[in-house]
């Protein structure tokens, strides 16, 4: 029977089944690293929930091994730490470039906004001018039920229409890297034995990932440092950074779940889950779990060990992990630099999202140095 509390329990939705939801951090752990039992075939994300997934077995995130590897290993081998600290000084002359003129006053949230195009446009050659739009399309697809993105036809109609947007402009995007390649990971994609649809449908995943949840790690992280009046002793303290972003992407675990479907009756955490079944891993919870964090409420840049799951686990772990912390490193180095006193000047809101969290408005003041 499902379990009615607890660390893995059952959540039924009308019409469209249900899932059980796992929240310790050593059932999280376990599901993520165990492609066996639990297939990211299905969909990864709780909006997929009762729906075949198109991308099954052709995009990275949607596949297993030995599929998987045959995709994710050319990619990963340009997203090593070391591959990707070449971009530093373009990234860092992005964050300057977006810094140097604000004003006393602004909105936090809009400034991270842009980080995505200081290392997803060198990567995917997407101009600078697209990025606005694509902000939009990428919060269509895993915020639908904000009221800043929905339309009015709904969540679903939301979901639907920025799925396919966003499709129909990567696909434009490939077909302008055949005519004019540019050695980016759209051409490396391009270049392995997939349909132009896989193709298409991995650019959306890399999209995705760099764009969606990246940006609110940084908005998140200050939040909590102004509400608890430390945000002046991490800015004077820049020797402790590498502590601290590992921390920031703790605290904030941007990407709120992952799904996969169990591939025989098992258990997790001793409760039977039968075959088929959708599992949802919540990394949030996870990454609070008292059995494995001392004083997990508490922003510590100090915390270790921080084995946190902000980027999940076994072979689908973030493909962007080191782009992720170069950029929160690059972009916290200089906003400190810059801020070394900031406060918050209005109410900081939240978007509405099962999948993302984070800070969609966050005015702040402070004098730049």
């Amino acid at each position: 029977m499902p379990s009615a509390a607890g660390p893995v329990r059952w959540w039924p939705i009308p019409g469209r089944g249900g899932f059980w939801a796992v929240t310790r951090y050593a059932d999280v752990a376990a599901v993520l690293a165990d492609h066996t039992r639990f297939t990211s075939t299905g969909g990864v994300m709780l909006n997929m929930l009762g729906r075949a997934e198109p991308a099954r077995d052709q995009q990275f995130a949607a596949s297993d091994p030995p599929r998987h590897g045959l995709v994710r290993g050319p990619l990963q081998r340009r997203m090593t730490a070391r591959a990707v600290r070449r971009h530093e000084d373009a990234i860092r002359a992005h964050v300057r470039g977006t810094l140097a003129p604000l004003a006393d006053e602004f909105d936090l949230a809009e400034v991270t906004a842009g980080l995505p195009a200081a290392f997803l446009g060198p990567l995917m050659g997407i101009p600078p001018a697209d990025w606005p739009a694509l902000r939009r399309l990428v919060a269509m697809s895993v915020a639908e039920d904000d009221p800043d993105v929905t339309l009015p036809a709904g969540p679903e109609a939301t979901l639907e229409r920025g799925h396919r947007e966003l499709f129909a402009y990567l696909l434009g995007l490939l077909l302008e890297h055949r005519r004019h390649p540019r050695g980016d990971l759209v051409d490396l994609l391009a270049a392995l034995p997939l349909r132009p649809g896989a193709v298409v449908a991995n650019c959306y995943s890399l999209l995705l990932g760099g764009g969606a949840a990246l940006p609110h790690v940084p908005t998140a992280t200050v939040a909590e440092l102004l509400r608890s009046g430390r945000y002046a002793d991490w800015a004077a303290r820049p020797d402790r950074l590498g502590g601290a972003v590992e921390e920031a992407l703790r605290y904030t675990s941007p990407a709120g779940h992952f799904m996969r479907l169990a591939t025989r009756d098992t258990t997790v955490g001793g409760v039977p889950v039968a075959a088929g079944d959708a599992v949802v891993v919540w990394l949030g919870a996870a990454n609070r779990d008292e059995a494995v964090f001392t004083d997990p409420h508490r922003l510590d840049p100090l915390r270790h060990p921080n084995r946190h799951l902000a980027f999940g686990d076994g072979r689908h772990y973030c493909l962007g992990a080191a782009m992720a912390r170069l950029t929160l490193r690059v972009f916290f180095e200089e906003l400190f630099a810059r801020y070394p006193v900031l406060h918050l000047a209005g109410d900081v809101e939240r978007v509405r999202s099962a999948w993302l969290g984070g800070v969609k408005r966050m005015p702040v003041a402070g004098r730049p140095r």
